[in-house]
C-alpha cells in the first residue's frame, strides 16, 4: 500500500506540477485541492484567481498557485494532499467536505480555507462559526437547507410531481442530512422520494439505468461535494436522454451544463470570497481568529432550452423571479 501511495504521489507531482523558476521559490504558495477535473471547474477557479488579483496577489509575480485535481476520484485526495503539504504551501483552499477532511488529517498547522462545506461544526472541522479555533476557516454552505426550496421550484414546473429521485454521494457527510431534509418536505405533500447513490463515474452511469427502470418524475442532485460537479455535463446529458427533469441544488454552472433549473448560493461569489480569506492569512491572520461565513444571497437560474427539449412550460411567475434565464 505504501509503495503504491509513493508511486501515485510521484505521478501526481510529475503530471500536475509545473517546475518553478528560481525567483518563484521564495514566493508563498497557495494550494487548492479540487475534487473536480481541470476542465470541469466552470467559472469558480477564475473567480478565485481574480479575487486574489483584486487584493494585490498575482499568480507568478508575488505568489504561486498549486492546484491539484482528483478528477472526481475520492481515493486520489490523500496523495494530492500529501503532495501539497510536502511543498510547504502557506494555505490550502478545500472546496469540498472530503477535501477538508483529508487535508485536516494530513496537517494541523497549514491553514485550510473551506469553500463549499455544509455544517463544518457538526463535521468537527471548526469549534464554532464565530471562533473556529483551529487551522480551518472559510465559507459554509446552506445546500441542505435549500434542497427543499429546489423541490418547491420543481413542483411549480411539474404540479403533478409525485415521485422525486434524489442523487447523493454517500461518502459525503452531508448526504444523509440532505436526504432527510428532502423527505421531511416531500412526505406531507405526497411526494415519494427515491434515493440514488453514486461514488464513482461508473456508479453515476448506473444511476441513470436505474432511473429508467424506476421512473421518477424528476431528479434532484445534491451539490455538497465535487464528484457531481466534475461530471455535471454528463449528468445533464444523461438526464435529457432519459427525458428526466433535472434540478441541481446550486445555480449557474450546473444549469448552463443543461439542468432544467437550480437554486442556491453563487459558487462564483463563494470562491471570490475564499480569496479574501487567503489574502488575510497570507498577511498574517490566523484561521482560528477568522469567523466562518455563510452565504446571504441566492440565485435562481432556469434553462429554457432544456425546458423546450423536455416539452415543459416554465410558468411566467417563475421566470419573473429568475436571476438568469438561459435561452
Amino acid at each position: 500500500m505504501m509503495n503504491r501511495r509513493r508511486l501515485l504521489l510521484t505521478m501526481s507531482a510529475i503530471v500536475l506540477s509545473v517546475p518553478l523558476a528560481p525567483e518563484a521559490q521564495s514566493m508563498p504558495r497557495v494550494g487548492i485541492l479540487w475534487m473536480s477535473t481541470r476542465s470541469g471547474l466552470g467559472e469558480r477557479h477564475g473567480a478565485f484567481v481574480q479575487g486574489l488579483r483584486d487584493l494585490g496577489w498575482v499568480d507568478g509575480q508575488n505568489f504561486v498557485i498549486e492546484a491539484r485535481f482528483a478528477e472526481g476520484q475520492l481515493d486520489r485526495l490523500t496523495d494530492l494532499a500529501i503532495d501539497l503539504a510536502a511543498r510547504q504551501v502557506a494555505v490550502v483552499v478545500a472546496p469540498s467536505a472530503q477535501a477538508v477532511s483529508v487535508m485536516k488529517r494530513i496537517t494541523a498547522t497549514i491553514p485550510i480555507v473551506m469553500a463549499n462545506v455544509h455544517d463544518p461544526v457538526g463535521l468537527g472541522f471548526v469549534k464554532s462559526l464565530a471562533q473556529p479555533g483551529g487551522n480551518v476557516t472559510g465559507l459554509a454552505t446552506l445546500t441542505v437547507e435549500i434542497g427543499g426550496k429546489n423541490l418547491e421550484l420543481l413542483r411549480e414546473v411539474l404540479p403533478r410531481l409525485s415521485s422525486l429521485g434524489v442523487l447523493v454521494n454517500p461518502s459525503n457527510p452531508a448526504a444523509r442530512p440532505f436526504l432527510n431534509e428532502i423527505e421531511r418536505i416531500a412526505r406531507p405533500i405526497g411526494i415519494r422520494v427515491m434515493p440514488f447513490e453514486a461514488q464513482s463515474l461508473k456508479e453515476l452511469e448506473n444511476v441513470f439505468r436505474e432511473t429508467t427502470r424506476r421512473k421518477p418524475d424528476g431528479l434532484l442532485v445534491s451539490t455538497t461535494e465535487g464528484l457531481f460537479f466534475a461530471h455535471q455535463r454528463l449528468i445533464a446529458d444523461l438526464a435529457q436522454r432519459n427525458r428526466l427533469p433535472l434540478v441541481f441544488a446550486a445555480p449557474a454552472d450546473y444549469v448552463k451544463a443543461g439542468a432544467l433549473l437550480g437554486y442556491g448560493s453563487s459558487s462564483v461569489t463563494m470562491f471570490r470570497e475564499a480569496a479574501r480569506y487567503v489574502d488575510r492569512i497570507l498577511r498574517g491572520a490566523k484561521p482560528a481568529d477568522l469567523p466562518v461565513e455563510r452565504p446571504t444571497t441566492f440565485e435562481l437560474v432556469i434553462n429554457l432550452k432544456t425546458a423546450k427539449a423536455l416539452g415543459l412550460t416554465i410558468p411566467r411567475s417563475l421566470l419573473l423571479r429568475a436571476d438568469q434565464v438561459i435561452e
